[in-house]
C-alpha cells in the first residue's frame, strides 16, 4: 500500500503546490503541470523514469476523456455541417505538413517510408494543450479559436486511417521473427507473449483488424447503447451512471488497446455516436470531474518522461529540429489561415495554437516503434522533440502576450486622439454595451453628452449613426480636463477594465469633489473598491437583469405581477442597504472569509431579508383578502 500511495501523494503534491503558483504567475495550468512534471521527474528525481512512463498510460485516460466529451458535443449532423472546415482548413493543414515534414526527413537521410510516418507523426497537433489553453484566455469563441478546433477535429479523426496506414510503411530489415519466437525491431527484441494479436498479424491484417474495430464501436453505438441504458436508467441510482459512463470509456479504450490501436480514438467515436442520445448530459456530468484531473496528470506525465540524457547529448540538435518543426507548421498555418480569409489576428492564433506536436503524435510514435516502422533511436527523439514542442507552446503564448500588449500601448501611444471641442454637463467614459443604453436613454430625454472611448472603431461607427463622440483613453487626465471634467455635474464610469474604471473614479472625485460619479460595477468585491474610492451610485453588471429573471420566477410561481415586482424592489432597496453597510466592514487585501465582522453582518442581513420578503408577501396576501 505505500508503495502506491507514496507517489500519488507526491503528484498531487506537485498539482496542488505547483499549478496554482504557475497561474499566479501568469504562466497558465498547462505550463504549469509540465513543470511540476520536470521537477519531480528529471531535476528531483522523485519519480523514475519508468514510473513515470507507468503514470503516463494512467494518464492518457485524460485524453481519452476529454475526446470522448468531445465526441458528445458533436453529433453527426454537425460533423457533417462543418465538412467544408474539416476537409479544407484541417486536411489542407494534415497534408501540407506531412508533405513538407516527409519532405525534410528524406533530405536528413530517412527511407521514404520513415519519412512519411515521421511527417503523420508531427503534422498533428496537441489537443489537450491548445482547447485547455484557448479555453483559459477566452479565444474559443473567436475566428482563429474555431479554425483551430476544425483543424483539431480533422487531426483526431485522421488519427483513425493513419494508424490504418503505419503498419503498411514498417520497413523489413526492422522487423523480423526470430526462430525462438521473440520479434525483433531494429535493435530491440520484444518477446512474443507481450504482443497484443494484432501485432503478430501481417500488415494487412492489422489493417482489418483498426477498420473492424472502429465498425464493432459504431454499431453498438447505434444500435446496443439505448436499450442498455433504459435497463440501468431502472434501477433509479445516480451512482450507476458515473459507473456506467466509465464502464464505456474504458471498455472501449481495453478494446482499442487489445487491437493495438488509440483508445481515445475508440471513445472520440463513440462520443459522437451517442451525441443524439437521451443520455449525452448524464454522461457528460458524469465523465468531467475525472478528466480535468487525469488531464494534469497527463501534462506531469510529460513533463517527468522527458529525457534530458538523450537532450543533453545534442541540445542544440533537438531544440533546433524543435523549433523548426514549430517554425514549419506555423509557416503552414499562416498560409492556410490566408487562404481560409481569417482576420491578421486569427491567422496568427490558428498558427500559434497548432505549431506544436501531440500528444496523439506520441501514441502513434509507441505505435510505430510496435510495428517496426521506426528505430528505437529515432523513436526516442521524436518522443523528445514532442515533449519539448509541449512545453514551449505555452511560452509562446506568453511571448504573443507581451508583443500584442507592447504593440497594443505603442499603437495607442503613437494614434494621435481626439480634440474635445464639446463640454457637456454629463461625460460618459467608456460607450461599450454598457455606456451605449445610458448613452440612448439620457440623450434620448433631451440632455447632451461628451462621450470618450479607447476603441476607435466604435467611435467610427457611432458617428455613422449621427452620435457624436471622442477617441480617446478616459483614464488620461488631459482628456478629462479636455472634457472640462472640474464643471461636469455628472461622470458615468462605464470602462471594462476594472483597474481602469478604480483609477478614473479616484482622479475624477479629487479633481472635482461635488461632481456626481456614478460607476459600473463587475461584481461584489469591485462595488466595495468603488465605493471606497469615491463613486457615489454604483451599478453592478448583471444586477439589474438578475432581479428581473427572479421577478419572472416568482410570477411563474402562482404570485401575481403586482406582488413579484413589489418583492423585487423590496430587494433592491434591502440591497443597496446592505451593500454601502458591508462596504464599511469590507478591507482591502483581506479575504471576506477571514473577516469577522463582515461575516456576522452579512448573514445578520440576510436574515433581515428573508423577514422583509415574507413581510412583503404577507402583506400582499392580507390586502387580497380585504379587498375580496
Amino acid at each position: 500500500m505505500l508503495g502506491i500511495l507514496t507517489p500519488f501523494f507526491i503528484y498531487l503534491s506537485a498539482i496542488v503546490i505547483a499549478v496554482p503558483l504557475a497561474r499566479r504567475l501568469g504562466l497558465g495550468s498547462v505550463l504549469g503541470y509540465l513543470l511540476a512534471g520536470i521537477i519531480i521527474g528529471p531535476i528531483l528525481g522523485l519519480i523514475q523514469h519508468d514510473e513515470s512512463e507507468d503514470l503516463m498510460h494512467f494518464a492518457e485516460f485524460g485524453v481519452v476523456m476529454m475526446l470522448f466529451l468531445i465526441g458528445l458535443e458533436l453529433d453527426p449532423r454537425a460533423l457533417w455541417e462543418m465538412r467544408h472546415k474539416l476537409l479544407g482548413l484541417g486536411g489542407l493543414q494534415i497534408f501540407l505538413t506531412l508533405g513538407a515534414v516527409a519532405g525534410a526527413a528524406i533530405l536528413m537521410g530517412l527511407a521514404w517510408q520513415t519519412a512519411v510516418a515521421v511527417g503523420m507523426i508531427l503534422s498533428l497537433s496537441s489537443t489537450a494543450v491548445v482547447l485547455q489553453t484557448l479555453s483559459e484566455k477566452k479565444l474559443m469563441q473567436t475566428g482563429g479559436g474555431r479554425a483551430s478546433f476544425s483543424v483539431l477535429l480533422t487531426q483526431d479523426i485522421a488519427v483513425i486511417p493513419m494508424i490504418a496506414i503505419l503498419p503498411l510503411l514498417a520497413v523489413g530489415s526492422l522487423l523480423s521473427i526470430n526462430p525462438d519466437g521473440s520479434i525483433s525491431r531494429g535493435a530491440q527484441t520484444v518477446a512474443h507473449d507481450d504482443l497484443t494479436w494484432v501485432q503478430t498479424l501481417p500488415a494487412w491484417g492489422v489493417t482489418l483488424a483498426t477498420l473492424g474495430a472502429v465498425a464493432l464501436i459504431i454499431f453498438a453505438g447505434v444500435y446496443l447503447t439505448r436499450p442498455f441504458f433504459r435497463f440501468i436508467h431502472a434501477a433509479n441510482l445516480r451512482e450507476l451512471y458515473t459507473a456506467v459512463s466509465l464502464f464505456i470509456v474504458v471498455g472501449i479504450a481495453l478494446l482499442m488497446s487489445s487491437v493495438g490501436l488509440s483508445p481515445a480514438l475508440g471513445t472520440f467515436l463513440a462520443g459522437v455516436v451517442l451525441a443524439n442520445t437521451e443520455f449525452r448530459h448524464e454522461l457528460e456530468s458524469s465523465i468531467e470531474p475525472f478528466k480535468g484531473l487525469l488531464l494534469g496528470l497527463f501534462f506531469i506525465a510529460v513533463g517527468a518522461g522527458i529525457n534530458f540524457t538523450i537532450l543533453f547529448r545534442d541540445p542544440f540538435e533537438i531544440i533546433a529540429l524543435t523549433i523548426g518543426l514549430m517554425l514549419l507548421k506555423g509557416a503552414i498555418l499562416l498560409l492556410i489561415g490566408r487562404l481560409f480569409s481569417l482576420r491578421t489576428r486569427g491567422q496568427w492564433l490558428l498558427a500559434l495554437s497548432l505549431a506544436q506536436a501531440g500528444e496523439f503524435g506520441m501514441v502513434l510514435t509507441t505505435f510505430s516503434l510496435q510495428q517496426g516502422v521506426l528505430e528505437l533511436w529515432l523513436g526516442e527523439r521524436l518522443l523528445l522533440i514532442i515533449a519539448l514542442s509541449l512545453l514551449f507552446t505555452p511560452l509562446f503564448f506568453m511571448f504573443q502576450d507581451y508583443l500584442r500588449a507592447r504593440i497594443s500601448a505603442k499603437m495607442e501611444d503613437n494614434q494621435k486622439h481626439d480634440e474635445i471641442d464639446d463640454k457637456q454637463k454629463i461625460i460618459i467614459a467608456g460607450i461599450g454595451r454598457f455606456g451605449q443604453i445610458v448613452n440612448r436613454l439620457v440623450r434620448a430625454s433631451g440632455f447632451e453628452t461628451t462621450v470618450i472611448d479607447h476603441d476607435l472603431k466604435v467611435i467610427q461607427v457611432m458617428r455613422k449613426f449621427g452620435i457624436k463622440g471622442f477617441f480617446g483613453d478616459p483614464t488620461r487626465p488631459d482628456l478629462l480636463h479636455a472634457a472640462g471634467l472640474e464643471n461636469a455635474k455628472i461622470l458615468v464610469v462605464a470602462v471594462d477594465d476594472t483597474s481602469a474604471a478604480l483609477k478614473l473614479v479616484e482622479f475624477a472625485r479629487k479633481a472635482n469633489p461635488d461632481i456626481i460619479i456614478i460607476a459600473r460595477a463587475r461584481d461584489r468585491m469591485h462595488v466595495y473598491e468603488l465605493y471606497k474610492a469615491g463613486a457615489d451610485k454604483i451599478v453592478r453588471e448583471m444586477f439589474d437583469s438578475s432581479l428581473r429573471a427572479g421577478r419572472y420566477v416568482l410570477e411563474e410561481m402562482g404570485l401575481s405581477e403586482f406582488d413579484a415586482a413589489e418583492s423585487e424592489q423590496a430587494y433592491y432597496q434591502h440591497d443597496r442597504r446592505a451593500m454601502r453597510e458591508l462596504a464599511e466592514l469590507w478591507q482591502p487585501g483581506k479575504p471576506l472569509s477571514e473577516n469577522p465582522a463582515y461575516i456576522e453582518r452579512s448573514k445578520a442581513l440576510e436574515i433581515d431579508l428573508e423577514a422583509a420578503l415574507l413581510a412583503q408577501l404577507q402583506q400582499g396576501r392580507d390586502t387580497e383578502t380585504k379587498s375580496s
